[in-house]
Order: structure tokens, then sequence, then C-alpha cells
């Protein structure tokens, strides 16, 4: 990745969401437990929610790159009251812009992470926030 690369991928707005992580620590004594872990580069996210088929309240632990974190906060900032079927829609939208097959998904926010769609080695980071929170709420369905 060249300078110029960097600066566009991490730019003051990418890197300032990461800080809003802290807002949302994850607490394991919450019912829906989820987790993963990107196969490129292996940044993990653990999720912790509560809610009946909807995320009432919710933590998260993030060891991602500055993409990842920024991923993980713009999750952070629209996920409460969000279903499985919203977090799977946002997923599979998600999906298709990165692959540069579909349009920008609905997600709030979600723009800032537009530069990383060049970088495919940062796209399994990206999704890491949606993976597993969907984790944790079909773990729930599953026990139910």
């Amino acid at each position: 990745m060249t300078a110029s690369q960097r600066t566009a991928l991490y730019s003051p707005e990418l890197l300032a969401l990461a800080v809003e992580l802290a807002d949302c620590p994850l607490d394991p004594a919450m019912p829906l437990q989820g987790h993963a872990r990107s196969r490129t580069c292996g940044s993990t996210i653990t999720f912790s929610a509560r809610g009946d088929g909807r995320i009432e309240t919710f933590g998260m632990r993030v060891a991602a790159c500055a993409v990842g974190q920024a991923a993980a906060a713009l999750f952070a900032r629209s996920a409460t009251g969000r279903t499985t079927a919203e977090v799977e829609e946002a997923l599979d939208q998600l999906r298709g812009w990165l692959a540069k097959e579909g349009a920008e998904p609905t997600w709030p926010g979600i723009g800032v992470l537009a530069p990383a769609r060049d970088h495919p080695g940062r796209h399994e980071a990206i999704l890491l926030p949606w993976r597993a929170a969907l984790d944790a709420l079909c773990n729930a369905q599953t026990r139910g």
C-alpha cells in the first residue's frame, strides 16, 4: 500500500471512529454472546447483547485494525433496536458493496469505509461486527 493509499484509507474521520468503542464495553453477563474472526487478518470481535429477537443493549470487545474498529463503531451507532433480519440484510448489502457488486448499504455512515473497498484485505474486518452480532442473535434463536 502506497503512502497516498494509506492516507485515503485512514482518514481522520475513520480514525476518530475508533474512540467511540469505549462507549460500548463487552459485558460477559449479557445472555447473548457472539464472536467473529477474520481469516485474512486475525481481527476479532466478541459481542454481548440483551434482547428478544432484537438488540436492546450490547457491548463489544474489538481487536482489529483501524478499519475494523471504525466498522465496529459505525455498527454500534445504529445497532440498538435492530432485528436479526435487519442485521443479516445489512451484512448481505455490505458483502455486495465491498465486492463492487451492489449499491452502498443503507447502514448509516457506512460511506466512511468507501476507501476500504479497494483493499480486499480489509473487507473481512469490516464485516466482523455484523457477523458477531448475528452469531449472538442466532445462538439465542437456537437456545429458545
